[in-house]
C-alpha cells in the first residue's frame, strides 16, 4: 500500500506497515508469508507420507498450496526489497550492506536446513546394517554427469554476466544471464528425466529405506531451490531487459549470484555424498 508522509512525499510500503510498532516502518509481512509457505511444504510432505491413513489427496494439496504461498512470499519480499527501492532511488550504502547481510543470513538458514538432513543421512549411514535397496539403479550415469556439468557451467556464465555488467558491457551481461537461466531449465529437465527413469524403469522410490528417502528428499529439496533460483534470475533478466542495471547499480544481481553459487556448491556436495559415496563401504 502507499501512504503519504507529513512532508508530502509518497511512502511506498508493502504490506500494511502501520500495524507495526513505532520505529519499524520498514518492516514487512513478506518474510513471514515466505516462512509460512516453507513450513507448509514440510508439513505437506509429512501428510503425503501418512496420506493413506487420512486422505491420499491431503498431502499433495498441502504441498501445492504451500509452494504457491512460498513463491508469492518470495515475490513480495523481492519486490519490497529491490524493485520499490530501485524506482524510488532511496537506496544507501547502509541499505546495500543490510540487504547483502540479509542474504547471507538467509543462506545460513538454508545451510542449516541441508545440514540437518545430511546429518540424518550420515547418522544412519554409519550404522552396521547399512544396505542399499535392491532396486537402486546405476547412480553414476551419463545423465547425472551431464547435469552436474551443466549446473557448474551455469555458475561460470553467471559470473561472466556479473563481471560484464560491472565493466559496463550490457550485451554480454544479457547473454550470460540468458545462458544461466537456460542451463537452470535444462538441469531441472534432466532431474525430472532421472526421476522418471528411477521410478518408472527401476521401481526405485522414496519409500524403500533410509537411502531412498534421503536421496529423494535432498535432491528434491535442491531441485526446489534450483527452481526458485531460476525464478529469481528470471526476474533479474527481465529487469535487465528494461535497462534497470548499470555498473553502479547491481545489488540484486549480486545477491541473486550469491544464492545461485550456494545452490551449485550444495549440488556438488550432494553428488559426492549421495551418488559417488552411496555404495562405498
Amino acid at each position: 500500500m502507499s501512504t503519504e508522509t507529513e512532508d508530502g512525499h509518497d511512502d511506498h510500503h508493502l504490506p500494511a506497515v502501520e500495524d507495526w510498532p513505532r520505529g519499524f516502518g520498514e518492516a514487512s509481512w513478506w518474510p513471514f508469508v515466505t516462512a509460512l509457505g516453507a513450513a507448509g511444504i514440510y508439513i505437506g510432505v509429512a501428510l503425503w507420507i501418512i496420506g493413506d491413513a487420512i486422505s491420499p489427496l491431503l498431502g499433495p494439496a498441502a504441498v501445492a498450496g504451500s509452494v504457491g504461498l512460498f513463491l508469492v512470499g518470495i515475490y513480495g519480499w523481492l519486490y519490497h526489497a529491490f524493485i520499490t527501492k530501485f524506482w524510488s532511488r532511496d537506496t544507501t550504502e547502509h541499505g546495500h550492506a543490510s540487504l547483502r547481510w540479509g542474504m547471507i543470513a538467509f543462506l545460513g538458514s538454508e545451510l542449516a536446513t541441508f545440514g540437518a538432513i545430511f546429518s540424518y543421512y550420515f547418522y544412519f549411514r554409519a550404522g552396521a546394517e547399512w544396505t542399499l535397496p535392491s532396486t537402486t539403479p546405476d547412480l553414476i550415469s551419463s545423465l547425472i554427469l551431464a547435469n552436474t556439468a551443466i549446473l557448474i557451467a551455469s555458475s561460470f556464465t553467471l559470473h561472466w554476466a556479473h563481471v560484464a555488467l560491472r565493466d559496463g558491457d550490457r550485451t554480454n551481461f544479457l547473454r550470460g544471464m540468458g545462458l544461466t537461466i537456460l542451463f537452470a531449465v535444462v538441469f531441472l529437465g534432466g532431474q525430472a528425466l532421472e526421476y522418471f527413469e528411477f521410478i518408472g524403469e527401476y521401481g526405485f522410490t522414496w519409500t524403500q529405506g533410509v537411502y531412498s528417502s534421503a536421496f529423494f528428499g535432498l535432491t528434491g529439496l535442491h531441485g526446489l531451490h534450483v527452481g526458485l533460483g531460476a525464478a529469481i534470475l528470471g526476474i533479474v533478466f527481465v529487469r535487465a531487459l528494461y535497462g534497470q542495471y548499470s555498473a553502479e547499480r547491481h545489488l540484486s544481481v549480486s545477491t541473486a549470484s550469491m544464492y545461485w553459487h550456494f545452490v551449485d556448491a550444495v549440488w556438488i556436495f550432494l553428488v559426492v555424498v549421495l551418488y559417488v559415496g552411496a555404495g562405498q563401504a
